[in-house]
């Protein structure tokens, strides 16, 4: 691990950053999908739970996108809520700041993964005990890919987007990341991994607030080298009602996992955060069924036995001597 950085990080500088991803990402993708991202720009008063403001940015009904949503957001409160204290006791009750992008995009085609990507920042101020008049500042975020067709090449493509994002920083930083994501993004009451992982990390100040910063923009740069050229290379393959009624089952694994589990979720709910924009990650069209199991042999039964299961992508790659899209 590098020595930290200690130099000043001012909350404007992270915030100039964060615009332009979510600008660029939606540019991006929307060219890609062939429409604009509607606009909605949001504004929390003060007096309320929370203040701030934001801006969420979402396609539905898309070529590409059956629904995609990328949300900033920059607010302060009172209090941080449970779900931000539980590995920093100390900071309970303190007065915060938190800002971030976060990006949920479902696409049409089953062949197409869906893709998670969130980049965020707190700040908290504790007004009481050693640490008065002190603020703390950390960092968070990741990626992860949720496909309902499973292929090899393409979660190799994902994790070297991901690794490569890491590696100027310190090659030991993606497998502790990635073990994160696989551990995180698990359905406890399932038994079972929401995908083929990316990375992970939270509460993260190791790099002093420069250093951890500049982890957190090589993550948020890397989201589109990391899903584009797959949606681009998957968007055209052939698909009929059986492969559509296995991503609308498939994507109620997605729900269950936001709203049991997510971190995120929890906090913006419990922090009284605007709601609209929070379940904006919702796929259009799910379903559950009583237990049910793909049939063995096919192709959605390989998505469990081959993919929905702890894999060193990168280091099979580099065995086969394969690299990849």
């Amino acid at each position: 691990m590098v020595a930290p950085d200690e130099r000043p990080l001012s909350n404007e500088t992270v915030r100039a950053y964060l615009l332009g991803l979510q600008q660029s990402i939606c540019d991006a993708v929307g060219a890609e999908d062939g429409q604009s991202f509607l606009t909605d720009a949001w504004e929390r008063p003060a007096g309320g739970r929370l203040e701030g403001a934001g801006i969420t940015r979402l396609i539905e009904g898309g070529a590409l996108l059956e629904r995609g949503g990328c949300a900033f957001s920059q607010v302060r409160g009172p209090a941080l809520p449970p779900s931000a204290t539980q590995h920093r006791p100390e900071l309970a009750g303190a007065p915060f700041e938190a800002m971030g992008v976060s990006l949920v995009f479902h696409p049409r085609n089953p062949y197409v993964p869906t893709v998670h990507m969130n980049v965020r920042m707190l700040s908290a101020t504790p007004t009481e005990g050693p640490a008065a008049g002190q603020t703390v500042r950390w960092f968070g975020g990741g990626m992860d890919l949720t496909p309902y067709y499973g292929f090899e090449e393409d979660a190799v493509h994902f994790h070297r987007a991901c690794r490569d994002a890491l590696a100027p920083h310190d090659p030991a930083l993606y497998p502790r990341f990635k073990t994160w994501c696989d551990e995180y993004f698990f359905l406890k009451h399932r038994d079972e991994p929401r995908g083929v992982g990316g990375i992970f990390f939270d509460d993260f100040s190791a790099l002093g607030a420069q250093g951890s910063f500049a982890i957190l923009k090589d993550v948020g740069d890397a989201l589109l080298k990391g899903w584009l050229p797959i949606a681009q290379r998957r968007r055209d393959t052939p698909y009929g009602e059986r492969e559509r009624d296995f991503q609308a089952y498939r994507r109620g694994r997605y729900v269950e996992f936001n709203l049991v589990w997510d971190r995120g979720t929890l906090f913006g709910l419990q922090s009284g955060g605007r709601t609209e924009s929070i379940l904006m990650s919702m796929p259009p069209n799910v379903s559950w069924r009583y237990r049910w199991a793909p049939e063995p042999g096919t192709p959605e039964a390989r998505l469990y036995t081959d993919f929905l299961r702890p894999r060193d992508w990168l280091a099979e790659a580099e065995a086969a001597g394969t690299d990849g899209l």
